[in-house]
């Protein structure tokens, strides 16, 4: 079996499946060890019976809907390689949009930054590894999203960035001048939950009561106090739900309230700044 072939295989076998031709190249330089750009210079390269062997078993989890990031176990964001879990969100591309904006929000000089509901640690360590002079501390509900970021942190060299188990502002302590989040805000019966790979993704990490809006609404009232004055609340969201977040950041005491756009040009992160006393 050649690279050509395999790859033609891989592609028929994951015909029903989204971008079944990104798929098989990724899970054949996996399984190869191997660039992607080697896959096309060497096309007909023959496979060791191992390396065949290896493809069809991540091609037949693919074929049954589980995201690449899981079979390999890594997902690459912003300009770091991230180890994934099946207890955690995959990192997205969308989520760039939330560290872009906080990025060019952050002041010079040292400041504390808080990542809310961490995961795998993507927007903490993105944030982290652009700003060494700040303090990033991401806090998750599960103790093995706790563990993965660390280890995520580690493997990235970071050093400013570090993790606590916490509901939300529970087990936090003094003020950040910037919170962040990609809380769960997906409606409890949304269709789009039985699509794709969001079937394999942690259910608790995706919906938020019948509007989507119930752990926003939990992180904007209590936000205020975890905020240093003039601070920045950032909140990755639907792309629905932007008039209604901008509605709860106002009505919680934030100004220059805006909601950003994603690639595709769909409300995708709001953000608020905590007023200060005059």
């Amino acid at each position: 079996m050649t690279v050509s072939e395999a790859l033609a295989w891989a592609q028929k076998r994951l015909a029903t499946q989204d971008d079944a031709a990104v798929a098989a190249r990724v899970l054949l330089a996996s399984a190869t060890e191997q660039s992607q750009t080697w896959l096309y210079t060497w096309p007909d390269k023959h496979l060791s019976d191992e390396q065949w062997a290896t493809f069809q078993r991540v091609v037949e989890r693919r074929s049954k809907g589980e995201p690449v990031a899981y079979i390999l176990g890594y997902r690459e964001f912003w300009s770091l390689t991230l180890r994934t879990s099946p207890s955690t969100l995959i990192p997205r591309p969308d989520t760039e949009v939330l560290v872009e904006a906080a990025l060019s929000r952050l002041s010079s000089g040292s400041q504390r930054v808080c990542d809310l509901g961490t995961g795998t640690g993507a927007i903490a360590l993105a944030i982290a590894s652009e700003r060494p002079d700040c303090d990033v501390l991401g806090c998750d509900l599960l103790e093995e999203a706790v563990t993965l970021a660390t280890c995520n942190a580690s493997d990235n060299g970071i050093t400013n960035a570090s993790f606590v188990q916490s509901s939300w502002f529970d087990n936090l302590h003094g003020r950040f001048e910037m919170i962040v989040t990609n809380p769960p805000y997906v409606e409890q019966q949304s269709r789009w939950l039985q699509k794709g790979d969001v079937r394999f993704e942690p259910h608790s990490a995706l919906t938020s009561g019948v509007d989507g809006l119930d752990d926003i609404r939990i992180i904007v009232a209590q936000a205020p106090g975890f905020l240093s004055a003039g601070g920045w609340l950032l909140i990755e969201h639907g792309y629905t739900q932007g008039e209604a977040v901008r509605a709860l950041l106002q009505r919680h005491g934030f100004a220059q309230t805006q909601t950003i756009v994603d690639l595709a040009g769909h409300d995708r992160v709001s953000v608020g700044r905590l007023q200060t006393c005059e």
